[in-house]
């Protein structure tokens, strides 16, 4: 059973934090100083589990009246379980909640068809960030 919460505890942001490096720093090799940031403090966060089991996570700022929505993933073997899509349900929740009409984000150039289906649209060209090809994404919330 999928169950998406926002972050509320130490140990939950711990949990994030854990999703995170698996995913971003041991899958993708980016730099783990580079993935937890100064952001994560002011960010508000949410937790995907599965059986209890942390297995997705993602967060979202208001930057210039807009949410940017980042950090967003799902641990390999629980991909493709509307896990993402659950997740990207909250955090665009939280903005809506905060005000905001607006979102958007860094996409992995791999992952813009996923977004895609959940109604961004591509608004730039693509670009290098942690030497993953990227671009801007944009939706109306």
């Amino acid at each position: 059973m999928i169950n998406v919460i926002r972050v509320t505890t130490d140990e939950q942001l711990d949990d994030a934090f854990r999703v995170r490096k698996m995913v971003f720093v041991k899958e993708q090799g980016v730099a783990e100083e580079v993935e937890l940031d100064e952001y994560d403090d002011v960010a508000d966060h949410v937790l995907a589990y599965t059986d209890n089991e942390p297995v997705g996570t993602g967060r979202v700022r208001i930057v210039d009246h807009m949410a940017k929505l980042e950090r967003i993933c799902v641990l390999a073997d629980y991909r493709k379980h509307s896990l993402g899509k659950a997740i990207m349900k909250e955090l665009e929740s939280i903005a809506i909640d905060r005000g905001v009409t607006k979102a958007k984000l860094h996409g992995q150039v791999q992952a813009a068809p996923f977004y895609e289906k959940l109604g961004y649209e591509i608004a730039s060209t693509v670009f290098m960030e942690e030497n993953i090809p990227h671009v801007k994404m944009v939706k109306n919330l």
